[in-house]
């Protein structure tokens, strides 16, 4: 296939990617607004080139070390269901846009903490960043069949490089608060997602039913490869261990890559959500891996003893059939999965390059003299370039540093240097203890290991193969470190791990913390407290004017947004719209209010800008936030008995609407009894009065009317015996008997005692 060819099937198809992302921010419906599974798609940017190619690369080359980048965060996400909850609670009422300000804002609101952390970012990102741009480049010259260009200016991949640097640019600063929800990019992301995981079952149908007849076949010839059982067994204690950190290492990227915070955090819209993706995503997943063993080992039938790169397999088997459009469907979905990564990912460094570097370490002093509109138009220009420029670096990466590394490496090195921000990130939600001097001894100490361990050997390799000098000495001393069962990665990722979590909790534990972190640590570890009263919660004291924050918020959101914000934060605590001192609610509601656009660490440097806080001691913050948590246990309580009051004043009304219907039943019933008595009582008086006025009576006839008399009595005694045991049927100390009974029998007993007075008037006659 031509060059050109390609590369106008690249620019429809980056068109249409525009299209979904023009029509969403612009119908905004709910088919994209409010759908679960646009959210758990928007996930699957997880799976970047790295999984799309590097995976079968592995599993042809190495067996079962590809299954640990799935495995592992199958394993994790579950945990979402409670983790990501509470942390998209905490990003949403703290107005957090990025990881970097979600860890630090936990240790005090750092701006260096901050830096580091972006760094830390950067660091791992870009590379990862430069291996989609390989895997683009070198597919782009493997389906058209040309030689990779060491001339950047005539390299075709060049040109889609550049394509989506514009893209990103474009679409990912249509918001200036970045913790807004950017639909035209996710619905996008989604539609990605669900094109390269229908792309590869294609492949896999093809390859499995076409290529060969079933899976059984590929296995059965496969498994006359001499490396066949142990390439996809574990190998003992060795493979097992590796396997098991590997599953660690990918299980604790998943949360912690700046892009699965941005789509599974930032991008949240509802806490629902979460409930679709805790299954839908391991779901996507595992159809993926399915499809990577039969392609592998395909690969391996196909071009056994011919030096081709295992990496890209999924694109040679259709191109040696001769299949072009599987082959450019196949493109197109290493494409999707590389340019997900790519957006999403710089877009989030672009957020923390500006909130956390750029603005709070240059740029503040000029953002508190320009107006609204132009600060906004300098956020904007910042986040462009940032992307744009981050981008084009990673390219460069590729070029230089990782043009001869495999996938697989480069995202290993990286998800291990994310993992050092793992100690920090998840003793945020759980650890009070946890503080910004141990956060920061072991992350620059499981840093100094990575960059020593991984990342010198890998990327100096790329320019000299053996160590020499002072360098090979120095990683001679190292060796008793090495680990005998476990490769150099897991190895690494072990030593970094063990010494960062170390110092973390060891200082921690030593040294006390100052007043704004153990604050922040009591909103974070018990978020669910609250999540509804959080701005009481904040404890700030020192003298503070109205009317200097609402300068500073002005220039940010402008006059009508700043105006309409304080009247909802007035109308919210019942506050005089004329009050002029400020208070620590008003504080933090207009850190909130800033941070989305700057970032938190920034927006706490210019409220203090225009504020003097007095200093709190430790004991105070205690004391003060041990007040606030019995007055929101006491508001709970209070709230609950208000609830059972409630309750029972409604259970009275029900119980008094029964009552007055339940008489009313009353009345009917005593009347129905009243009835039903008269009748046997006036029989029987009918003809007590005959028997009594005449003595004259023939002996047949007075035996009638005594036997009237008896029937009725018995009557009236069965009545008695009916309400008696009506009585206790309603008590429940006997059970209802029904039975068959004649009605005509019934009938003639009914009508009997109405023939007495008949007899008595034809007697005077006789």
């Amino acid at each position: 296939m031509s060059s050109f060819a390609l590369f106008s099937v690249v620019l429809l198809y980056l068109a249409l990617l525009f299209f979904v992302a023009y029509m969403a921010e612009k119908k905004k419906s709910k088919l994209w607004i409010n759908n679960p599974y646009i959210y758990a798609l928007s996930l699957a940017v997880y799976c970047t080139a790295w999984t799309y190619y590097g995976s079968i690369g592995v599993a042809a080359t190495s067996g079962l070390n590809y299954l640990p980048i799935y495995i592992g965060p199958i394993i994790v996400i579950p945990s979402w269901i409670y983790i990501n909850t509470r942390i998209v609670r905490i990003s949403r009422i703290n107005k957090i846009s990025s990881l970097a300000d979600f860890i630090s804002l936990r240790y005090g609101n750092s701006r260096s903490l901050s830096a580091i952390i972006t760094l830390v970012c950067l660091f791992a990102i870009i590379p990862y960043i430069g291996l989609q741009i390989k895997a683009i480049s070198e597919t782009f010259h493997l389906v058209t069949e040309t030689p990779v260009s060491k001339n950047i200016l005539t390299d075709s991949a060049t040109f889609v490089v550049l394509l989506i640097a514009v893209f990103s640019s474009y679409y990912g600063t249509r918001y200036v608060d970045a913790s807004e929800k950017r639909l035209g990019i996710i619905s996008a992301i989604a539609l990605e997602s669900f094109l390269k995981l229908f792309f590869i079952i294609i492949l896999g149908l093809f390859v499995i039913y076409f290529v060969f007849d079933g899976f059984s076949d590929i296995y059965h010839k496969a498994s006359k490869f001499s490396d066949f059982k142990a390439k996809n067994t574990f190998n003992g204690i060795e493979g097992a261990l590796n396997w098991m950190v590997l599953c660690m290492i990918s299980g604790t990227a998943i949360c912690l890559l700046p892009r699965q915070f941005h789509t599974a955090i930032i991008e949240n819209r509802q806490e629902k959500h979460i409930k679709t993706a805790i299954w839908f995503f391991p779901l996507y997943l595992l159809i993926f891996t399915l499809f990577i063993f039969p392609i592998a080992w395909a690969g391996r039938l196909i071009f056994n003893g011919q030096q081709v790169n295992p990496e890209f397999y999924s694109i040679l088997i259709p191109q040696h059939f001769d299949n072009t459009v599987i082959m450019v469907l196949v493109f197109l979905g290493g494409l999707s999965s590389s340019i997900s990564m790519i957006i999403i990912s710089a877009i989030t460094l672009s957020i923390m390059l500006s909130n956390n570097m750029i603005i709070p370490y240059g740029l503040l002093g000029k953002f508190k003299a320009e107006d609204e509109t132009q600060n906004t138009r300098n956020i904007t220009r910042i986040r462009k370039f940032s992307i744009f420029g981050l981008i084009i670096m990673a390219f460069a990466f590729y070029k230089y540093f990782i043009l001869k590394t495999s996938l697989d490496s480069v995202g290993l090195i990286s998800f291990v240097i994310i993992a050092q921000l793992a100690p920090a990130y998840f003793g945020a939600i759980f650890w009070r203890r946890g503080s910004y001097k141990g956060v920061l001894a072991g992350l620059v100490a499981g840093l100094v290991i990575c960059y020593f361990g991984l990342i010198i050997p890998q990327y100096y390799f790329s320019y000299n193969q053996e160590f020499k000098g002072i360098l090979r000495e120095m990683y001679d001393a190292f060796s008793f470190f090495n680990i005998p069962y476990l490769g150099r990665i897991p190895q690494i990722f072990f030593w970094s791990m063990l010494v960062n979590t170390g110092l973390f909790a060891g200082i921690s534990v030593s040294m006390k913390g100052n007043y704004r972190e153990r604050n922040f640590a009591e909103l974070y570890v018990d978020i669910d407290k609250y999540i509804q009263n959080h701005e009481n919660a904040f404890i700030w004291r020192g003298t503070a004017y109205v009317s200097d924050i609402k300068n500073i918020l002005e220039r940010f959101l402008g006059k009508k947004k700043t105006e309409q914000a304080l009247r909802i934060f007035n109308l919210k605590y019942n506050i005089d719209s004329e009050t002029e001192t400020a208070d620590s609610r008003f504080i933090k509601f207009s850190e909130n209010l800033l941070a989305g656009r700057i970032g938190t660490a920034s927006a706490k440097i210019l409220i203090e800008g225009v504020t003097k806080e007095d200093k709190i001691s430790l004991k105070e913050v205690l004391n003060i936030l041990e007040e606030s948590k019995e007055n929101i246990i006491l508001n709970k309580k209070l709230t609950e008995q208000s609830q059972e009051l409630k309750k029972l004043s409604d259970d009275l009304t029900n119980a008094n609407q029964s009552l007055i219907v339940k008489d009313r039943q009353k009345d009917d019933f005593l009347d129905s009894v009243a009835h039903e008595l008269r009748t046997p009582i006036t029989a029987i008086r009918s003809a007590g009065e005959i028997l009594a006025d005449d003595d004259d009576i023939p002996l047949e006839i007075k035996k009638e009317f005594l036997n009237n008399i008896i029937t009725e009595s018995d009557r009236l005694s069965e009545i008695i015996n009916d309400i008696l045991y009506l009585d206790k049927l309603e008590h429940g100390e006997i059970a209802l008997h029904i039975k068959e009974n004649n009605i005509l029998e019934t009938y003639k007993k009914s009508v009997k005692p109405a023939a007495t007075p008949n007899s008595a008037e034809k007697y005077p006659h006789q």
